[in-house]
């Protein structure tokens, strides 16, 4: 057994990562007016020990911007917004992919531009609530079904969104496809009500889903795809069902005919969901044949077994980068690992709880 695994570097597709360590995406809620900028550059590159980041969740569409402050990737300014983020993080030798995230029923009017609503597969109101900068916490509001001219508009919005990223210099996209927004919106029939080819059978219920990764991969070429689910989620007012293992079998064994880069499988177990079986993870793993990032409560010496054993190729680690920007370094070093967060500043505005926390002193 190879201790040291997760400090070798790693071929994923046509880049090369210094190691197989991947900083997960949060959401931290930076981007005012959803236009990246200096501070988020520099949290990104105090992070940059990791071989992958994967950025917080980012809209490709105005109609997904729905929570406050969160970051856009569908014009010229998130371009250049995003540009300096990329600059950054590749000057430490870290590789980025951003996370494309469109909210769906999962937003509210009031974090959205003027011309934007609050879309999803059926008019089913999510239960919860949702901050908003300028009256505080609301009820999600009931959503407006998707039309055939809403779903075409949206994958071909994705892809437009894919080719910004490649101009702003990140490495790659993540199609979020978990924590129920709105691509899981379509997987799950509590949620996916439809009685149209997108909704009723698993093949309909992930033809968006598919349609969407294959808009993307036209857009930028599969080896720049990577894909985020979260069987047995309930983030966001998702619940498990009875075909749900047969589901995300039949969607490995589609996302590796399309030769995606990655699949990243998040378990949200230790934050309170229930437990991705281990047989549902063993299940992708033998179906998806490309590189498989497995994120969820994991310490240096699970992700060191689960690589060494072959159960993944890469481990994502999230929380504990918000508060060790150093994370790889103090793992390598043996040096402990900071646990207090400030968790009043984790989705405010400023440099507070964000950039301020400090890397080991010796």
């Amino acid at each position: 057994m190879n201790g040291n695994k997760m400090f070798s570097s790693y071929k994923l597709g046509n880049i090369e990562l210094k190691n197989r360590f991947v900083m997960a995406p949060m959401t931290r809620s930076r981007a005012i007016g959803s236009i990246p900028n200096e501070l988020m550059a520099e949290y990104y590159s105090q992070r940059a020990d990791a071989g992958l980041i994967i950025t917080e969740g980012t809209s490709p569409s105005n109609n997904g911007l729905g929570y406050s402050r969160i970051p856009g990737l569908y014009n010229e300014a998130h371009v250049t917004g995003w540009k300096v983020v990329t600059d950054a993080v590749h000057a430490k030798g870290s590789k980025i992919f951003v996370q494309l995230m469109h909210t769906g029923r999962i937003g509210h009017q009031l974090n959205l531009p003027n011309d934007a609503e609050v879309l999803a597969p059926s008019s089913v109101k999510a239960a919860g609530q949702i901050w908003t900068d300028q009256s505080g916490l609301q009820d999600y509001p009931t959503p407006k079904e998707m039309n055939y001219y809403d779903i075409i508009q949206a994958k071909k919005e994705y892809a437009e969104s894919s080719k910004y990223a490649i101009k702003a210099g990140l490495d790659g996209v993540e199609i979020h496809s978990a924590n129920g927004y709105l691509l899981e919106q379509f997987l799950s029939p509590f949620s996916n009500l439809r009685t149209d080819e997108y909704g009723g059978s698993i093949e309909n219920r992930c033809r968006f889903l598919l349609e969407t990764v294959d808009a993307i991969i036209a857009a930028i070429g599969k080896e720049k795809t990577g894909v985020r689910l979260s069987p047995y989620g309930v983030a966001s007012d998702m619940k498990p069902y009875p075909e749900i293992d047969e589901e995300y079998a039949y969607l490995a064994e589609e996302l590796n005919k399309r030769g995606i880069v990655y699949l990243h499988i998040a378990d949200h177990s230790a934050m309170g969901a229930p437990e991705v079986p281990q047989s549902i993870k063993d299940t992708i793993r033998a179906k998806f044949k490309n590189t498989l990032i497995l994120a969820g409560g994991y310490t240096k010496e699970l992700a060191e077994a689960d690589v060494n054993n072959g159960k993944a190729d890469l481990i994502a680690f999230g929380r504990p980068f918000i508060n060790n920007p150093d994370l790889v370094a103090r793992f390598e070093n043996g040096n402990p690992i900071a646990t207090e967060f400030d968790n009043d500043n984790f989705y405010t505005a400023g440099s507070k709880g964000y950039t301020d926390y400090p890397a080991f002193a010796v």
